[in-house]
């Protein structure tokens, strides 16, 4: 099996029988495509990588920020009118934590006190996990399921560029997915 970065140019050699430029819109996402390279080889698949800077391309929206300095009640707000179930904390144009539904939780449940008043800075995660532009989906999985997170943050550097969700990556895979088997399908039926 070989790898090909999105993006990068396919091998020529006589390894390869087919080199087809495709374009897939991803289901359920209106809008939003992705430009596929389908490479056959002889015995053997090609997968192809997309990489975390080609989901921040086709993916549209601002960064949902909060401060460390703000409410509970300012931060549950703001993820409840966007839908969204995660905000970095910046400070300062730095990531300095994330804020997301379990943490809600987890202090509702083990504080019977808990107030709206509160900071964000008190409830926030401080171990964030990030992901660096240049990294894959694939590898987004492995560091969610490793480390029990459902949000990365994607850092150029230091800057904050965009933040990466579970759903993110689902639906990229499961596109990739049917991609692949819409493919194969053609291929055996003999219409590649």
């Amino acid at each position: 099996m070989i790898w090909i970065p999105l993006g990068q140019e396919a091998p020529h050699d006589d390894k390869f029988q087919y080199s087809v430029p495709l374009t897939k819109t991803v289901p359920g996402n209106i809008g939003i495509s992705f430009k596929y390279v389908e490479l056959l080889k002889k015995g053997g698949a090609i997968n192809i990588m997309i990489s975390v800077n080609q989901l921040l391309k086709d993916k549209q929206g601002k960064i949902l920020t909060v401060t460390p300095e703000e409410t509970l009640f300012q931060a549950l707000k703001v993820m409840a009118d966007k839908n969204v179930g995660a905000l970095v904390v910046v400070k300062e144009e730095k990531v300095v934590g994330i804020f997301s539904e379990r943490d809600f939780v987890r202090n509702a449940v083990t504080d019977k006190k808990l107030s709206m008043d509160l900071k964000v800075k008190e409830l926030m995660s401080t171990k964030v996990c990030y992901v660096r532009p240049e990294q894959t989906i694939e590898e987004c999985m492995v560091l969610m399921t490793e480390k029990r997170t459902r949000h990365l943050p994607v850092l150029d550097g230091d800057k904050l560029i965009g933040i990466v969700s579970i759903g993110d990556v689902l639906k990229n895979i499961i596109s990739e997915k049917e991609f692949k088997i819409q493919n194969l399908e053609n291929y055996i039926s003999g219409g590649l």
